[in-house]
């Protein structure tokens, strides 16, 4: 039963949370929803509801006064506004997204969405953000159940293509230049990059530098000591010497393969080199074995 219920907890299937309120941190019921509102006590991700106020917020592209705004200067009100709470809100930890609702809807007009890479980030944001104001109105923040912006998002407004327009009760997120993306958040890749393909030598301490035009640190001319040394003790070590001495060299002190012919000479020449070293021994050992016979007989005939 507590995994079946896990499994629909924030779907259509749950009838006692409210799927729109966990997808998207807000309800078009409000107080009035039939179901729950369960607001995380923390959360990576902060909803400031209703911040935005865009120019044409009585009529879309009029003005207050009645005439027509152009699209452009629009863009630039927009883009002012999100760089300058990019700058404020990067003050409490990495940015990992800010999104800022383009809905008309009351419970989603001007919400701005940012997710920290930090939940400790997050919870500072509230911290120093509660009880200011922003253009004369109070700024109202709270942790948003919100994690994953691609299920809260209208894909068909990406498209081009909603036509609920602005009073969808998914997200229609305001886009910002290229120019300004890569500004804002390539400062925090480029500090992430930095951070994790740092060199050693911009981490070596004071007594590394001090080496000046040598640039070796006192262990790195230890190693080169040792493998030196260890360099010396191979060379003069005549068990290593052999067998460090690689195929090539073992084949050039081979001797020379000869020939069949050439073979029988060499055996023929031992073999003969072998007789006539055993001939005077064998001549040796005879004249003694004479003597000795002769003595024997000597002793015999004096007994007899």
């Amino acid at each position: 039963m507590a995994e079946h219920l896990a499994s629909i907890f924030g779907t259509e299937k749950d009838r006692v949370n409210c799927p729109f309120y966990f997808k998207i941190g807000a309800c078009r019921h409000g107080d009035r929803c039939s179901r729950l509102h369960t607001k995380p006590s923390i959360s990576p991700t902060l909803l400031l509801s209703n911040m935005y106020q865009r120019p044409d917020m009585i009529t879309p592209g009029i003005d207050a006064n009645g005439q027509p705004i152009d699209p452009k200067k629009m863009q630039e009100h927009f883009e002012d506004f999100y760089e300058d709470l990019f700058e404020e809100l990067n003050k409490y930890g990495e940015i990992e997204s800010l999104n800022v609702c383009d809905n008309l809807a009351d419970h989603m007009v001007g919400n701005v969405y940012v997710q920290f890479r930090e939940e400790e980030h997050a919870a500072k944001a509230v911290a120093n953000l509660t009880g200011r104001f922003y253009a004369g109105r109070p700024i109202i923040v709270d942790f948003s159940p919100v994690t994953d912006f691609r299920e809260a998002t209208c894909r068909q407004y990406e498209e081009d293509a909603c036509n609920r327009g602005g009073y969808c009760n998914f997200m229609h997120l305001k886009r910002i230049s290229r120019e300004l993306r890569r500004q804002l958040f390539g400062r925090n890749r480029r500090r992430r990059s930095h951070s994790r393909s740092r060199s050693p030598q911009r981490h070596r301490s004071y007594e590394e530098r001090s080496h000046g035009s040598r640039g070796h640190s006192r262990k790195y001319d230890d190693r080169d000591y040792y493998e030196s040394r260890s360099r010396r003790h191979r060379s003069t070590s005549p068990h290593k010497r052999d067998r460090s001495r690689s195929p090539v060299s073992r084949r050039r002190h081979s001797p020379i393969r000869q020939g069949s012919e050439e073979r029988r000479a060499k055996i023929e020449q031992w073999n003969r080199e072998r007789e006539e070293a055993e001939r005077p021994r064998n001549t040796d050992i005879g004249t003694e074995t004479r003597s000795i016979i002769m003595d024997m007989s000597i002793d015999y005939s004096r007994l007899v």
